[in-house]
């Protein structure tokens, strides 16, 4: 009996105790606040140049061995190659738009043409004519050619073939190495001041100090196939825009973004570097 009047209140006490542990079952499988997405972060281009203070598209071709005409098509450039500073340069070939066709509407089938009744042709009556006599044809008249002046060019003539001569006299301190990951070409040893020559006939293409690791330096476009460049010099003589001939000073050799004095000289065919001292006598 002292079991039967505690049930009630038992069952009163446990039915709080049910529903816990009911509740604490249902939230076992927790939900998280979703994370961010990160696939919309900004990714660097590398193929592209910002245009900087005293850059010409010739330097930046140069700096990443592109041929200058490749870049100026990449880029919807056309003689001279202008530039100015901010600029985005695309360095690879822009992707190619893909132009959807349009859709071909169906064709209606065509009508039948009404018939008409068909008509008799109109007689043609023929009436001689009296034969003309035969003309005499007129002997052309010969005028003296008048002699086409020729325009004087504006620029030199650029042969397909060029010829080199070594652009300083001194020690040769590092030879050409293909596998570097620097800078490819040579190097001359001298002293601060020598003269620095054109290696071969062209236009200075440019004349400055605003690519990292060439301290003063010139560019040389001989033709389309080559240049050539002149670095660590310590005072650029040539001017941008100045036609050079082969042997003419165009710098003084000197320590400009190295450690020691020297001349460090290129050539590039097509935009890569190859070794000079298959071309140099």
């Amino acid at each position: 009996m002292p079991i039967l009047q505690s049930r009630p209140e038992t069952i009163r006490y446990l039915i709080p105790i049910f529903l816990s542990c009911l509740f604490a079952a249902c939230t076992t499988h927790s939900i998280h606040a979703p994370t961010g997405d990160h696939s919309t972060r900004p990714v660097r281009n590398s193929g592209e140049h910002i245009v900087r203070q005293g850059d010409t598209l010739y330097s930046v071709a140069f700096l990443y061995g592109y041929q200058v005409e490749k870049v100026a098509r990449w880029n919807s450039l056309k003689p001279p190659y202008t530039i100015y500073k901010g600029q985005r340069l695309r360095l690879r070939p822009p992707v190619a738009a893909t132009v959807s066709k349009p859709k071909t509407r169906p064709v209606a089938a065509s009508q039948p043409k009404p018939r008409y009744p068909k008509r008799a042709a109109p007689k043609t009556v023929t009436v001689p004519v009296a034969p003309s006599q035969p003309k005499t044809a007129a002997a052309p008249v010969t005028r003296p050619a008048t002699p086409v002046a020729k325009r004087p060019s504006t620029t030199p003539p650029q042969n397909n073939k060029v010829t080199w001569v070594w652009p300083a006299k001194g020690p040769l301190l590092q030879r050409f190495k293909a596998n570097s990951s620097g800078k490819k070409g040579i190097d001359i040893g001298g002293k601060s001041g020598t003269p620095v020559k054109a290696a071969a006939d062209g236009k200075i293409v440019y004349s400055g100090s605003g690519l990292g690791g060439y301290g003063r330096l010139i560019i040389i476009k001989h033709n389309k196939d080559f240049l050539s460049a002149y670095a660590h010099n310590r005072k650029l003589i040539a001017q941008e825009g100045q036609w050079v001939k082969q042997g003419e000073v165009i710098a003084q050799m000197g320590s400009s973004g190295t450690d020691r004095t020297r001349l460090h000289f290129e050539i590039r065919k097509r935009g890569q570097p190859v070794d000079p001292l298959r071309y140099l006598p």
